[in-house]
């Protein structure tokens, strides 16, 4: 007997879900096809993964930080770079995600701000010539603005991965990859399409 915490069971619900996930999936292709076409984001990609690559081959660190779901992303791509992406026979490469100091991070935001969790770790991290990748779907979190500040001081490559550009995206960044859309799912998305594809150029030009 079905009970009221059940998944639909009837043919009317089940096309309801059906068609929900046709629309999401339509929703994904559309946009991947609006990613596909802009010259300025592809290029933007493009001129990361080299930059990543080559600072890295020189012995550069990545630090990679994010809120929410971008946190999840930051420690799926610093995992794809340590562990293996493609090739596991290259060596491990220096990635940190941010944030997942526990006691840190909640010192941090304890006796500072919250604001501050990833801007005061890079500070005590990072070197010049080291890279930053910021995730942020709106490009407004200000932990993760902070952290771009944070950079720029310290002579640290700066990229944002975000969505649809606006006036008030953060001026510090070096490099702007902006997902052509306002809806958090589909950016992280495309956020992860990108990812894959730095963390695959970064992996190829060091394999030594």
């Amino acid at each position: 007997m079905q009970n009221e915490n059940s998944v639909p069971a009837n043919a009317s619900e089940s096309q309801a879900l059906a068609e929900r996930l046709t629309s999401r999936l339509e929703a994904t292709l559309e946009l991947l096809g609006r990613v596909r076409a802009d010259q300025a984001l592809l290029a933007a990609t493009l001129e990361a993964a080299t930059r990543t690559a080559e600072s890295i081959a020189r012995g550069a660190t990545l630090f990679i930080c994010g809120n929410g779901g971008s946190a999840g992303e930051a420690t799926h791509l610093s995992g794809e770079l340590i562990g293996p992406f493609l090739d596991k026979g290259r060596r491990p490469l220096p990635a940190i995600a941010l944030g997942f100091d526990t006691s840190a991070t909640s010192a941090v935001a304890n006796d500072f701000s919250f604001d501050e969790i990833f801007a005061r770790q890079l500070a005590a991290l990072a070197r010049p010539g080291d890279v930053l990748w910021a995730l942020s779907t709106s490009g407004r979190s200000p932990n993760v603005r902070r952290a771009l500040e944070t950079a720029t001081g310290k002579g640290v490559l700066s990229v944002l991965l975000t969505g649809a550009r606006h006036a008030d995206l953060p001026p510090q960044a070096d490099i702007v990859l902006a997902v052509p859309s306002c809806e958090t799912p589909r950016i992280q998305e495309m956020h992860l399409v990108l990812g894959h594809f730095l963390c695959e150029v970064v992996e190829s030009l060091n394999r030594d």
